[in-house]
């Protein structure tokens, strides 16, 4: 057993020299070449991550500022209507029929108001999220397909090993 052994490594000691010479070669291009982009790549896209969380956080932060400002609304409204309805005993029913349903109108359209104007805002921060993701994937993808098809040989390679996925 150990005579094969040491024929073994004796008779492709030159196919491992060769090996381990040409993987430190692939590696030297690999860090010249591709890590840097790659990193490039990841650190744009995480600052793109954090400017889209941070403007999610602004636009959460507007959401609730909006809604305590309904709220506010929807107090100064009632307090309103209760002064309307404290004059209202001294006018006919009529009158207080009228304030009642003014003061309604106007909370509703003051809420429909913020909910188009918070889904508005929500609408466009999540097409700007979109409009980068896609960005960077079509980025990243140039860089590999351009990186892929630079030699020859593994254009060949590549068309080879497609033929051979390929069932006519």
């Amino acid at each position: 057993m150990e005579e094969l052994f040491d024929g073994l490594l004796n008779d492709h000691l030159g196919f491992v020299v060769w090996a381990l010479v040409a993987f430190v070669i692939l590696l030297v291009l690999l860090g010249k070449f591709a890590w840097k982009p790659i990193m490039g790549a990841i650190d744009a896209r995480e600052r793109s991550i954090e400017d889209a969380l941070l403007r999610a956080e602004a636009a959460k932060e507007e959401m609730s500022r909006l809604t305590n400002e309904n709220e506010s609304l929807l107090k100064q409204a009632r307090a309103e209507r209760d002064q309307i309805l404290a004059e209202a005993k001294k006018v006919k029913e009529q009158i207080i029929s009228e304030a009642k349903d003014a003061a309604h109108k106007e909370g509703a359209r003051q809420i429909e108001l913020a909910r188009v104007e918070i889904n508005n805002q929500k609408a466009i921060a999540m097409a700007d999220v979109k409009n980068q993701v896609a960005a960077l994937s079509i980025q990243i993808a140039e860089k590999i397909l351009q990186e892929q098809l630079k030699d020859q040989q593994k254009q060949d390679e590549l068309v080879g090993q497609l033929l051979k996925e390929v069932k006519l």
